[in-house]
């Protein structure tokens, strides 16, 4: 017989008292375990060792709130020519000390329709009063602030300009201004807001082409029956007014 059909056998004997052994060990604490109860002590086993708690609260986390807004994009001369027509956009100043523009909105308080907010936050935000003729559309997006996460949604409407005159005295404004229709989508900050510049720009073709009848109908709005949650992500305005501001139907920014 060879020296290699020698050895192979001695390596199982090896495998099989390595088992035995094993078994050998795990008997000898059960065993141990049935006298410890026999004795009439309670069994204990070994603790599992307990993970380290995170400190990260994600998203999952937080309370979950949603908030619904109301705005308009209120146009003056929107049945005279197309380069005549200006429209009453609101700055606030970020956290980086930008000027950033965009469309009065507000949260729909209890008894409001989002038309009504509407009208009554451009009022609040801008100064002037303007009426409701067609919807531009929802933008809906996500924040924290607060220890929450917010779903908000806004409801946007095209207005045309009825009355007053610009005024910054909302203390969440920094700025107001009338710019040209055609500047709107250089202007504003927000894709989305720039997007509804777009659809505003279509209906408002539609209005001098066919009339207040042309205009698709309004959807269906009830008023608001419960209090919502009001966040306080907006930034107040600066102390002193900045350079060269225009309020009224002056020279825009």
């Amino acid at each position: 017989m060879s020296d290699g059909e020698k050895a192979q056998p001695k390596r199982r004997r090896g495998r099989r008292r390595g088992r035995r052994a094993a078994d050998s060990a795990t008997g000898r604490a059960e065993n141990r375990a049935v006298e410890t109860a026999a004795d009439g002590a309670t069994p204990t086993s070994r603790p599992k060792p307990r993970r380290p708690r995170s400190t990260h609260h994600g998203p999952g986390r937080l309370r979950t709130v949603h908030e619904t807004s109301a705005g308009g994009l209120v146009i003056d001369g929107i049945d005279g020519p197309r380069e005549d027509q200006v429209a009453a956009l609101i700055g606030r100043i970020d956290r980086r000390g930008r000027m950033l523009w965009s469309l009065p909105k507000g949260h729909i308080e209890v008894g409001e329709t989002a038309e009504q907010t509407a009208i009554r936050e451009v009022a609040e935000e801008t100064g002037v009063q303007g009426s409701v003729l067609a919807a531009l559309g929802s933008i809906d997006y996500w924040f924290v602030t607060d220890g929450r996460r917010v779903h908000k949604t806004v409801h946007h409407y095209l207005m045309r300009f009825a009355s007053g005159e610009l005024c910054d005295d909302d203390v969440e404004v920094a700025e107001v201004a009338w710019v040209p229709i055609g500047e709107l989508e250089s202007r504003l900050a927000y894709a989305d807001e720039r997007r509804l510049a777009q659809v505003a720009d279509e209906l408002i073709d539609k209005l001098q082409t066919g009339g207040p009848a042309a205009l698709p109908p309004l959807p269906a709005s009830t008023p608001r029956r419960r209090p919502q949650t009001h966040s306080h992500t907006r930034n107040h305005r600066v102390d002193e007014p900045a350079p060269g501001r225009k309020n009224g139907r002056g020279p825009v920014p």
